[in-house]
C-alpha cells in the first residue's frame, strides 16, 4: 500500500481530492488532497504568524505540484522504456530471422549479374569507411583544439600557429585542411551547385504541375463524352456500344484471379459486343487449374470469356498481350480494355470510358485512375498512396488536359485497336511495354484522355521487398526506352514543343534527373560536406525546399498530412533503389531486364464482396446458389496456409551502409554545431536504418 501524503494538512482541512493514476504497474493508486481556495490566498496581515502561514501554504502548493510532475515523469519514462524494449526486441527478432539481399534466388541469378549487383554496394562501402576514418580524425583534431565552426576559423588557427610549435598530428591535420581547400572543396562545391540547379528546375516543374491542377479544379474542367443516340437492340439502352475486347494478363496470381474475373464478367455492356480474354502465363499447374475452373464457371453463367495459356513465356506481359492480339477474331473488335490481375473495374467502367471515343478519331487511349483497397494497411502503403495520388491527380491529369499525352499505366485503360496497330503493337524490347506503346502512339499523332473521376480498385505492395522490385522495374525501363526511342522522337513529325516535352520533361527531368539528384545531393554530397566544410549546402536546400515540395506532393491526399515527414525521409531513402535502377537501364546492365510479378495479398473490401454476391445472384441461371460460401472457404484455407508459412524479413546491405554513412556524418555535423544539417542527417540515417532492417511494411513469406 502506498504511503499517505496527508502530512502537510490537518484532519479538518477542506480540499479537493485529486486522483493520480500511474502508468507503471508497480505503482499503486494514490489519493492526494489538493489545496483548497484558501491555499491560494495570501493575506496582507502584518503579523509574523500570517506571513509564516502564507509561506507554509506556498510550500505545500509547491510540494503538491512537484509530486504530480514527478508522477507524470515516472509514467512517461516507463512508457518510453517499454516502447524501446519492444522496439529492440522486434529489431533483434527480425535480424535473427532475416536474410540479406545478397542471398539471391534462382530468378535473381538468371536475370542479374552478381558483379554488377555488388558494384554499387562496394561504392557505398568505400564512402562509409572513408567517413568513419575521417570522423575519428576530426574527433582527434577537436580534442587537439582545432575549431569546427566556419571554414575560415580553421584557417585562422592554421595561420596563427607557428609551424615549429606543431606536433606531428597538427602538421598532418594542417596538410589535410590545405589539401581539401585546394583540391577537394572546389569540385565538390561545383557538383553541389549543379545538383542544386537540377533540384530547382525539378521543383519549378513540380510547382507548374500543381498550378495546372489547381486551374483544372478551379475551372471544374473534365472530359465530357458524346452521348450516343441509337438504341442497342440487346439492352434497349441509348448509347454508344461498339465491340470491346477485355484482356486480363496474369501470371501465378492465385490470390486475386477470382475477384478480377468476376469484376470484368459483371461489366454492364451488351453481351454480344464484349469478349473477355484471360491471358494466363502461370507455370504453376494448381494456379492454371483454378483459373480454368473459374473461367468455366462464368462460361456456364452466360459470360463470353476465353482462357488462353502460353507454354513459353517469351516477352513477359508484352509477349502475352502480343500473342492475344494475333488471334483471328480480334479483327471484329474496335477497342480493347486491359486490366491487371488485381484490378476490379466497376460495372459501369466501359460506359464511362468508351463513349469518349465517339466522333473523335484522334483519341487512341482513355486512361482511368487507380484507387487502392489497402492504402491504410501499413505505413508503406500510406506512403505509396501519397506518391500515386500525386501521379494521377496532378501529373496524369495536367498532361492529359494540356498536351493530350501521358504514360499509359499498363492497366485500367481502353485502347483503340487501330492506334495499337498503327503504332507497331506490343514490343518486348523493354520492361515498360505500357510506356513504350504510349510513346510510339503519341509520335504517330494519337491523343490521350485521362479520367480522374473514373476509378478502378487495385492493390498496393505491402512488403518492402515487393515495392522495391516494382520500383526497380518502373525506373530502369524508362531509361531503356529513352535510349531506344530518342532517334525516333527526333525524326518524328510532331511539333518542337512536343519533342521538347517528351525528351526533356517526360524522360530526362522526371525519369533521370529526379533520382540522380535525390541520391547524389542528399545521400552523397551532403554527408561529404560535413567532412569537407569548405563546400557548403545552404539550409534552404536541405530543409525548406524539400519540405515545400513534400507539402505539394501530399496535397492530393490531404488525409496523409500527418505522414509528411516520414514521406520526405522515405522518398530520399528510395532514391538508392531508383538511382541504381536508372543506371542499370541507362547503361543496359544485367538487372535492367529483370521482371518480377508484384506480390499480391488478395485483399478485397466488404463492399466488393457484397456487390459480387448481388451480381452473381442477378446473372446466375437455374437453382444454383451464390458462390460466396466457396469463396469464403477458399480464403480461410489460404489464410491458414499463410499463417503456417514462416515469415522472414530481408536485410538490405546498401540501405544499412548508407544509414551508417549518414549517422556518421550527423556526428561530424554535431561537432560543427550545424543544427539543421544535423537533424536532417540524423533522421535520414534512422530512416535508412529502418528500411535496411526491413522494419517498414509486411514481412515476406
Amino acid at each position: 500500500m502506498a504511503p499517505s501524503f496527508d502530512w502537510w494538512a490537518k484532519d479538518s482541512h477542506k480540499g479537493t481530492p485529486v486522483v493520480v493514476k500511474m502508468e507503471n504497474p508497480n505503482w499503486s493508486m494514490v489519493e492526494l488532497e489538493g489545496p483548497s481556495e484558501e491555499d491560494f490566498l495570501i493575506t496582507d496581515s502584518p503579523s509574523r504568524l500570517g506571513r509564516d502561514k502564507s509561506r507554509n501554504k506556498n510550500a505545500r502548493q509547491l510540494t503538491w505540484v512537484l509530486l504530480l510532475k514527478a508522477h507524470k515523469a515516472a509514467g512517461c519514462l516507463t512508457s518510453i522504456a517499454t516502447t524501446m524494449v519492444s522496439l529492440g526486441s522486434a529489431i533483434k527478432r527480425r535480424i535473427h530471422s532475416g536474410r540479406t539481399d545478397t542471398e539471391t534466388t534462382d530468378i535473381d541469378r538468371e536475370n542479374e549479374n552478381p558483379t554488377v549487383k555488388t558494384r554499387f554496394y562496394t561504392f557505398i562501402k568505400i564512402f562509409l569507411w572513408m567517413s568513419v576514418l575521417l570522423l575519428g580524425f576530426e574527433i582527434a583534431a577537436y580534442f587537439k583544439g582545432w575549431h569546427f565552426g566556419a571554414p575560415h576559423l580553421q584557417l585562422q588557427y592554421l595561420l596563427a600557429t607557428p609551424f615549429g610549435f606543431k606536433d606531428i598530428f597538427d602538421s598532418l591535420y594542417s596538410q589535410w585542411v590545405l589539401f581539401r581547400v585546394e583540391y577537394l572543396a572546389p569540385p565538390l562545391q561545383f557538383l553541389a551547385n549543379a545538383c542544386i540547379v537540377l533540384f530547382l528546375i525539378q521543383s519549378i516543374d513540380r510547382l507548374v504541375l500543381c498550378l495546372g491542377c489547381f486551374w483544372i479544379r478551379f475551372k471544374k474542367i473534365k472530359p465530357i463524352p458524346k452521348q450516343g443516340d441509337a438504341a442497342d437492340l440487346e439492352s434497349g439502352e441509348n448509347g454508344f456500344f461498339p465491340m470491346v475486347l477485355v484482356q486480363i494478363p496474369m501470371c501465378n496470381e492465385k490470390e486475386v484471379y477470382q475477384q478480377s474475373i468476376a469484376a470484368v464478367c459483371n461489366l454492364d455492356w451488351p453481351k454480344s459486343k464484349i469478349l473477355v480474354q484471360i491471358l494466363d502465363d502461370s507455370d504453376d499447374p494448381t494456379t492454371q487449374l483454378l483459373i480454368k475452373e473459374e473461367v468455366h464457371k462464368w462460361q456456364q453463367e452466360g459470360a463470353r470469356i476465353l482462357y488462353r495459356h502460353r507454354v513459353i513465356r517469351d516477352g513477359y506481359k508484352a509477349g502475352n498481350l502480343k500473342s492475344a492480339m494475333n488471334c483471328s477474331y480480334v479483327k471484329d473488335y474496335e477497342f480493347v480494355a486491359i486490366f491487371d490481375a488485381d484490378f476490379q473495374p466497376t460495372p459501369d467502367f466501359l460506359k464511362r470510358t468508351v463513349p469518349h471515343f465517339k466522333d473523335n478519331e484522334e483519341i487512341g487511349l482513355v486512361q482511368a485512375r487507380w484507387s487502392f483497397v489497402n492504402k491504410d494497411e501499413n505505413l508503406l502503403a500510406r506512403l505509396q498512396n501519397i506518391n500515386l495520388a500525386f501521379h494521377f491527380e496532378v501529373e496524369q491529369q495536367v498532361n492529359g488536359h494540356f498536351i493530350n499525352f501521358f504514360g499509359f499505366n499498363g492497366t485500367a485503360g481502353v485502347w483503340r485497336i487501330k492506334a495499337l496497330e498503327e503504332s507497331g503493337g506490343w514490343l518486348e524490347r523493354t520492361t515498360v511495354e505500357d510506356m513504350d506503346i504510349a510513346v510510339r502512339a503519341h509520335l504517330h499523332g494519337w491523343k490521350f484522355i485521362f479520367l480522374n473521376d473514373v476509378e478502378c480498385q487495385c492493390e498496393l505492395p505491402e512488403s518492402y521487398e515487393a515495392y522495391r522490385k516494382q520500383q526497380h522495374r518502373w525506373h530502369s525501363g524508362p531509361m531503356q526506352l529513352f535510349r531506344l526511342c530518342l532517334p525516333a522522337i527526333i525524326r518524328s513529325k510532331i511539333s518542337m514543343w512536343k519533342k521538347f516535352n517528351m525528351i526533356f520533361l517526360f524522360f530526362l527531368l522526371r525519369k533521370l534527373i529526379l533520382p540522380f539528384y535525390s541520391f547524389t545531393l542528399f545521400c552523397i554530397i551532403l554527408p561529404m560536406t560535413m567532412f569537407i566544410p569548405e563546400a557548403e549546402l545552404p539550409a534552404w536546400v536541405v530543409c525548406y525546399i524539400p519540405a515545400t515540395m513534400s507539402f505539394l506532393n501530399i496535397l492530393p491526399a490531404p488525409k496523409s498530412f500527418p505522414f509528411i515527414v516520414p514521406y520526405l525521409l522515405f522518398e530520399n531513402t528510395m532514391s538508392v533503389t531508383k538511382f541504381n535502377a536508372m543506371i542499370s537501364g541507362l547503361f543496359q546492365l544485367g538487372s535492367a531486364y529483370e521482371w518480377v510479378v508484384t506480390k499480391k495479398s488478395g485483399r478485397s473490401s466488404e463492399g466488393d464482396l457484397v456487390s459480387l454476391v448481388q451480381k452473381e445472384t442477378k446473372h446466375q441461371r437455374g437453382s444454383s446458389e451464390p458462390n460466396l460460401d466457396e469463396l469464403k472457404e477458399e480464403i480461410m484455407q489460404q489464410d491458414q496456409k499463410d499463417k503456417k508459412k514462416r515469415k522472414h524479413n530481408r536485410i538490405y546491405m546498401k540501405e544499412l551502409a548508407l544509414a551508417f554513412l549518414l549517422l556518421t556524418a550527423s556526428v561530424r555535423s554535431l561537432l560543427s554545431a550545424q543544427g539543421i544539417h544535423f537533424y536532417f542527417l540524423l533522421f535520414q540515417g534512422i530512416s535508412f536504418l529502418l528500411v535496411g532492417l526491413d522494419l517498414i511494411g509486411e514481412q515476406v513469406q
